[in-house]
């Protein structure tokens, strides 16, 4: 694993800061009270979340960093695990969980698994270290290095734990104490007395001896269940004919509903035929109506007008015979007066049958407004005819339909009621059912006999209830004797559970201690031998006395007793050998002012050991001191160099 950025918002006294690191060494320098051991605590924050606890000191980590010239009080951190998978994490410190991100910035913080004092647990999922892990291997905070004795005993359980029984949270030998306590306490054995076991042994023989007096009631309460399943089965049949026929009753309720429907329909057709043979009779009478007054009046016109111009006519001749007659005698005047009145004749005549025309067109004129009242008058009853005609296609057509719904439901019906029967009835009963004609008949017989047959279960209900009675304390016993039965069964189970982890406890402890133990102390002093430039070549964990070192004569002292430098390189080397054997994570070492009493030769040595085993892995050095820089530099190393500015 290694960190790759890191962005400060607000947290404590750094604000608005960005920091990138790189594989390898990375050395952070600032001047004291530049905010170094706040940066390292924002990390392991940022990983864990931030405490309201004071857990015994003056004021909680979340007072303490808790920016006091504004409310933002968050940051994000962007990592990488071995598996090459990148994670982006952003926490606001004013809430307990944080928003986690994957490399497509998808957030997956319901992926983890939340505690409801602690928060979000991914980080501790992903690399297996609680909090108190981390700081006591990954992260040594200013100036401690070493490790206080609560936090001594905590690693020397855990690796004791590893030691035997692979779990840094189980100890063998407590496991295996009370795995014993639980099994003689909780099962007991053969030879114990008083124990589960004994005692439900005891309470099974002697109510096995009282089943047995019992047994001979049990036979006749038999007889007596077998007929009434019998009669439960007619009655179950009969129901179910019972069923059939309310379907039916309400299949021909709705059927009747329909024919109804088809009925009164039919009644408004034959009223809608009658409304058209009247409108029919009358359109009939309205055709046959004759313009007969008025013909009459415009032929006495055109009689009046054509005896006027026969009267005209003879006049006229009449008056031009005396003008040829005057004529010949040479009478001009006469000629001339009746040449006038020939011509004031004529002038009458025209003036009179124009007055004869003007009646005539009068006349037409009221003939045609008639016959267009008696026109409009037929379209409108053919209007009604129609409309009464499409209104009995319509009937006509829901009376198709009505009739086609009730054969096809009847159908279906019938269909679905064998269907749904064809588990209780035969495909035989059930037809014989839907063809009875008289169904209510056939209703009132079935619930009479399921009304007999109820009587007959009532009756051997109560015989079977006085058997019970006496039966009662058979059925108690036999409720306790399989209640005892399973119990004991699950003791039994549980006793070879307890066997088998026992077992197995063993077997692990053993494989345990000959793999991890010799693997973890031949790491330790590895570590050790280099740091020390072989001085030290054994170092172990001691229940009693923690971190023990092993002298040249042979004798294993406590660390305590060395040096304060020496002590440094010791638990510095711990610290190294613990974070390859409690998480598969490759994890970074951080390191905040730990070479403080580290003379040069010492320094020089770590840091130059620190390059050739662990070149894989990411190193963090918090210092206020060029000591660092300068040693590298002269070693010629590469470092990534990174410095905190107020």
């Amino acid at each position: 694993m290694k960190i790759n950025k890191i962005k400060i918002n607000s947290f404590g006294n750094l604000n608005n800061k960005e920091f990138e690191l790189k594989d390898g060494v990375n050395i952070i320098y600032g001047e004291n009270e530049s905010g170094k051991s706040t940066l390292l605590k924002f990390i392991i924050n940022m990983f864990y979340g931030i405490s309201k606890n004071k857990r015994g000191k003056n004021i909680s980590d979340y007072d303490k960093f808790k920016p006091w010239n504004t409310d933002e009080f968050s940051g994000t951190i962007k990592y990488e695990l071995d598996n090459k998978n990148n994670y982006e994490v952003f926490r606001d410190f004013n809430k307990k969980n944080p928003k986690i991100f994957n490399n497509n910035l998808e957030e997956i913080s319901k992926q983890y698994s939340i505690d409801k004092n602690i928060g979000n647990l991914f980080f501790y999922e992903q690399t297996g270290l609680d909090e108190s892990m981390f700081i006591s291997t990954i992260a040594s905070m200013q100036q401690e290095v070493r490790l206080d004795n609560n936090i001594q005993n905590n690693i020397i359980q855990k690796i004791a734990n590893i030691m035997g029984t692979g779990d840094d949270s189980v100890s063998f030998k407590k496991t295996l104490e009370k795995l014993d306590k639980k099994q003689l306490e909780e099962i007991g054995t053969n030879r114990s007395v008083g124990r589960p076991i004994n005692i439900i042994n005891k309470e099974l023989d002697n109510l096995n001896l009282n089943k047995k007096e019992l047994l001979e009631n049990k036979n006749l309460n038999n007889k007596i269940n077998i007929e009434k399943n019998n009669l439960s089965e007619k009655l179950l049949k009969l129901e179910n004919k019972n069923k059939i026929i309310k379907k039916i009753k309400i299949n021909n309720e709705e059927n009747k509903i329909n024919n109804e429907k088809i009925n009164f329909n039919k009644k408004i057709i034959n009223e809608n035929n009658e409304k058209i043979n009247n409108l029919n009779i009358e359109k009939n009478k309205i055709i046959e109506i004759k313009d007969n007054l008025l013909d009459e009046e415009e032929n006495k016109i055109n009689n009046k007008k054509n005896r006027n111009k026969i009267i005209l006519i003879i006049l006229n001749i009449i008056l031009l015979i005396f003008n040829i007659v005057f004529f010949i005698n040479k009478n001009y005047f006469l000629l001339f007066l009746f040449l006038l009145l020939i011509i004031v004749n004529i002038g009458i005549g025209a003036i009179y049958n124009n007055k004869l025309n003007k009646k005539i067109n009068k006349i037409k004129l009221k003939n045609n407004n008639l016959n267009n009242e008696k026109n409009n008058k037929i379209n409108l009853i053919n209007n009604e005819i129609n409309i009464l005609k499409n209104n009995i296609n319509k009937f006509n057509n829901e009376i198709n339909i009505l009739n086609k719904k009730i054969i096809e439901e009847n159908k279906i019906n019938n269909e679905n009621i064998i269907l749904e029967n064809k588990n209780n009835l035969t495909e035989i009963e059930i037809m014989e059912i839907l063809e009875n004609r008289n169904i209510e008949k056939l209703e009132e017989e079935i619930e009479n006999q399921i009304s007999n047959i109820k009587l007959n279960i009532y009756s051997i209900e109560l015989q079977e209830k006085e058997i019970n009675t006496k039966l009662e304390k058979l059925s108690e016993i036999e409720e306790q004797i399989q209640l005892l039965e399973e119990r004991k069964e699950e003791l039994n189970d549980q006793n070879d559970i307890i066997n088998i982890a026992k077992e197995g406890l063993k077997n692990a402890y053993q494989t345990m201690k000959e793999s991890i133990s010799p693997k973890f102390t031949e790491a330790l002093s590895k570590n050790v031998y280099e740091i020390s430039n072989g001085k030290y070549k054994t170092v172990a964990i001691s229940d009693e006395f923690g971190l023990i070192v092993q002298l040249d004569n042979g004798n294993y002292i406590p660390a305590d007793r060395m040096s304060t430098g020496t002590i440094d390189q010791l638990y510095l080397s711990l610290r190294i050998a613990l974070m390859d054997e409690l998480s598969e994570e490759n994890m970074p070492l951080i390191l905040d002012e730990t070479f403080a009493y580290f003379d040069d030769i010492r320094l020089k040595k770590i840091l130059n050991y620190i390059y050739e085993k662990y070149n894989n892995k990411q190193i963090i050095i918090f210092t206020c001191t060029n000591r660092e820089q300068e040693i590298i530099n002269n070693l010629g190393k590469e470092y990534n160099y990174i410095q905190i500015k107020p």
